[in-house]
């Protein structure tokens, strides 16, 4: 670990509980009122946890609350179809996390009983539920010793050990699994996980950390360096690879032609407009006909360029030339797809729609639901 090897060795006992005391002081003063902190219901919990991942807590909290006015236990969620599920997630983004949590609740009523398994080989099983997942819920639903390990822990974690491992890394994680142990008071895991990552929602920011505000800024060995806006060891990244795709306003007395996505792969089980990548050399108007007639069976005559819609995914960003076209035939959905709907304005609500789906019918002034959060 280079320089810092003897800065990041692991904290005696004594430290252990110094530290942990005093955070839980912290938490139990500071800790901000949510939603799935009053609770103690796991399915409530699960859920939240699930939605918090990748996305600020200002934007899950109305999620949070319709999903769980219209899915109030795993018995509602599992009877659902997924369809209405994405709907509800419509706009909150990486949506595999909900067809994750419906294939899970329907894995819970079949095998469980509809009771969500405390044994954590059985909770882990889940679909969906990976580490971090699995130690949040079991420690904070069923009061079990288990480390929750999410970006804001690793933050605090390397700043306060003073770690200059990349937490990305599968070294990196099980170094800071460690600290994490060592800090856990027996009995007491799920309160001590919430307020490290209250922690580093609200104090140990990734940029311009509010140290003088830390409960832990004496101890907290990065800072004593000077080091805090160093760690963690930032990773390197290229420039997401850009790709260039065309899609498809075909409208029939005032509604709009959509296809479902199989539920497979990128965006499964959503609805788009129909289109798709451009091959190289290939003119878009020449694409979307090709696209159109393969996957859906119709001969199309693509008229006038409506608009450009630019979306970024996790490891590729798109420019997507939305055209308006005139079709000949019924869509039989093929490849990517695997139903079609002609969508009125009243169906916006009740159709998991695609972010760029989402994006391009607002640049046309349709009456669409809030912007996406991801895809």
């Amino acid at each position: 670990m280079g320089e810092t090897n003897e800065a990041a060795l692991q904290p005696n006992a004594s430290e252990a509980l110094a530290l942990s005391q005093a955070l839980l002081a912290w938490y139990r003063a500071q800790r901000r009122d949510l939603p799935w902190r009053r609770t103690s219901d796991p399915y409530r919990i699960w859920v939240a946890e699930i939605m918090l991942q990748q996305t600020q807590v200002a934007t899950v909290i109305p999620y949070y609350e319709r999903f769980l006015a219209r899915f109030p236990d795993v018995q509602a969620l599992a009877k659902a179809e997924l369809d209405e599920v994405l709907a509800l997630w419509q706009g909150l983004g990486y949506y595999g996390r909900a067809r994750n949590l419906h294939a899970a609740a329907r894995l819970v009523c079949e095998r469980h009983g509809g009771i969500i398994p405390s044994n954590p080989h059985e909770f882990r099983s889940l679909p969906g539920v990976g580490p971090y997942t699995a130690g949040a819920v079991l420690s904070i639903a069923f009061g079990q010793d288990e480390v929750a390990l999410d970006g804001n822990v690793a933050r605090v974690l390397c700043r306060l050990f003073n770690d200059d491992q990349d937490p990305r890394t599968a070294k990196g994680r099980k170094e800071l699994r460690r600290y994490a142990q060592a800090l856990l008071p027996p009995g007491q895991a799920g309160e001590l996980n919430q307020a490290l990552m209250e922690l580093g929602a609200t104090i140990c920011l990734p940029h311009t950390p509010r140290c003088p505000a830390c409960p832990l800024g004496v101890s907290c060995r990065a800072r004593s360096l000077g080091v805090q806006e160093e760690r963690p060891v930032a990773k390197r990244r290229g420039e997401l690879p850009r790709r260039e795709w065309v899609a498809a306003l075909v409208e029939d007395e005032g509604k709009i032609l959509a296809v479902r996505r199989r539920p497979q792969g990128l965006l499964g089980g959503l609805w788009e407009l129909p289109g798709g990548e451009v091959l190289p050399d290939e003119e878009h108007p020449q694409a979307l006909a090709r696209i159109l007639r393969v996957h859906l069976g119709l001969e199309a005559a693509v008229g006038e360029q409506l608009a450009t819609v630019r979306h970024a995914y996790s490891h590729f960003q798109v420019k997507v030339h939305l055209y308006r076209c005139a079709v000949r035939g019924t869509p039989t959905p093929s490849g990517p797809w695997d139903g079609f709907h002609w969508l009125a304005s009243e169906d916006y609500n009740a159709y998991g729609l695609t972010g760029v789906t989402l994006k391009a019918l607002a640049r046309l002034g349709f009456a669409v639901p809030g912007s996406p959060a991801g895809s």
